[in-house]
């Protein structure tokens, strides 16, 4: 995403009545494409997201993520333009039509910063920081929890504005464990739609009789904190090393020495990576620190999400 645009292809579809032509092929997942097209009316580029649907589960799940889509209208919550089902040699995708961000995603943005030997402005931090509370904020007033936060899921406009994408893996909030046999299903959802490196320590062993919340999200916020800072995940070496993730959080993040950035920084990070969800704050305590930082930051505009 970024590079110079070349119509390589002018094959064509609709959706709501409107013509898109392919262009180019942005990305692909295990059950997943995303097309760069354009609108044969307005001009403007847009990224087509093909889920395959292989079973009723699989269209079941698209259908979730288009209702989430829809549930929101939050400018750090990406939109969904248009979506229509489509049967392709007898198996079915699910078409997505949403905005395309050209800056990409903010693990691309790191991704470049690592390869200069550079590092990100903790300014910038705090700006991209609070937009993503406040998409969070969003979701979970609504009584949702997004549960795959993590810097590839998270698109940055020209103004480094945030918008949390790839709602797929989002459910109601709070889920009440009742027994062993709940406790193995939500661990074994969670190990195939959470991301391990950035998976709340209460997802990994989820206890018989417990309570699961939205600070799942407030465990993955604190990764791309650290991810911000550091250039790289918490957990990242330790998952490429072959090591146990599901132990190493449960022990205290280790800062670096070398840190850079503020004691401010520093604390809000120890503050919201905190292995037991009770005693970790839900994000609008995180949203107040962030711009509490902004305010005691020089030249930060802290109007800005």
């Amino acid at each position: 995403m970024g590079q110079t645009l070349c119509i390589c292809s002018r094959g064509s579809f609709t959706i709501d009545n409107k013509k898109y032509y392919f262009v180019q092929k942005l990305d692909e997942g295990g059950f997943s494409y995303v097309d760069l097209v354009e609108g044969a009316k307005d001009g403007r580029f847009y990224a087509l997201k093909r889920i395959l649907c292989h079973d009723r589960e699989g269209h079941q799940e698209a259908q979730t993520e288009v209702d989430m889509h829809q549930i929101f209208n939050h400018p750090n919550v990406l939109s969904l333009v248009a979506h229509t089902f489509v049967d392709r040699g007898g198996k079915t995708e699910a078409w997505l039509l949403l905005p395309y961000i050209r800056k990409g995603s903010l693990w691309s943005v790191l991704e470049k910063l690592r390869d200069k030997g550079s590092s990100m402005p903790e300014k910038q931090i705090l700006q991209i920081l609070r937009g993503i509370c406040s998409g969070l904020k969003a979701i979970h007033e609504k009584g949702y929890a997004h549960r795959d936060l993590k810097p590839t899921n998270v698109l940055l406009d020209e103004d480094d504005r945030p918008l949390l994408m790839d709602l797929g893996s989002m459910n109601r909030a709070r889920i009440e464990v009742r027994g062993t046999r709940e406790a193995m299903t939500i661990q074994d959802w969670a190990a195939q739609r959470c991301t391990i490196s950035y998976r709340a320590p209460e997802l990994f062993n989820v206890e018989s009789h417990c309570i699961i919340d939205e600070r799942t999200d407030i465990w993955s916020l604190g990764c791309v904190l650290y991810c911000m800072m550091m250039l790289e995940g918490p957990y990242d070496m330790v998952f490429q090393k072959g090591d146990s993730v599901a132990l190493a959080v449960q022990n205290p993040v280790t800062i670096p020495q070398s840190c850079s950035y503020s004691q401010g920084l520093q604390m809000l990070l120890s503050s919201i990576m905190v292995s037991n969800p009770q005693e970790r704050p839900n994000v609008i305590w995180v949203l107040d620190q962030v711009q509490d930082l902004q305010s005691r930051s020089p030249n930060t505009q802290s109007n800005m999400v």
